[in-house]
């Protein structure tokens, strides 16, 4: 059974209109939702709690990138358990 975000324990973060924007735009949009509900609030409280938006972007380019790779998770080899 997949859970849910709402299954959570800590706060959730919700999705920034930018941050869709970014993954939709990068074509990673599915990607994202096919990961584990704590990695994708993980991403959006980590982007979020950027100070500087230099910060946010470099933020946001590494889980586009780590998206994309399929491998990678806050810079730690990650495998889904649905290969």
């Amino acid at each position: 059974m997949k859970k849910e975000l709402k299954d959570l324990k800590r706060a959730l973060n919700e999705m920034p209109d930018d941050i869709k924007e970014a993954l939709i735009a990068a074509e990673v949009f599915d990607l994202y939702q096919a990961r584990p509900p704590y990695q994708q609030n993980d991403y959006l409280g980590w982007i979020g709690r950027a100070k500087l938006p230099e910060t946010k972007k470099k933020r946001l380019q590494q889980m586009l990138t780590e998206l994309k790779n399929g491998t990678v998770y806050m810079k730690m080899s990650w495998k889904s358990k649905e290969v």
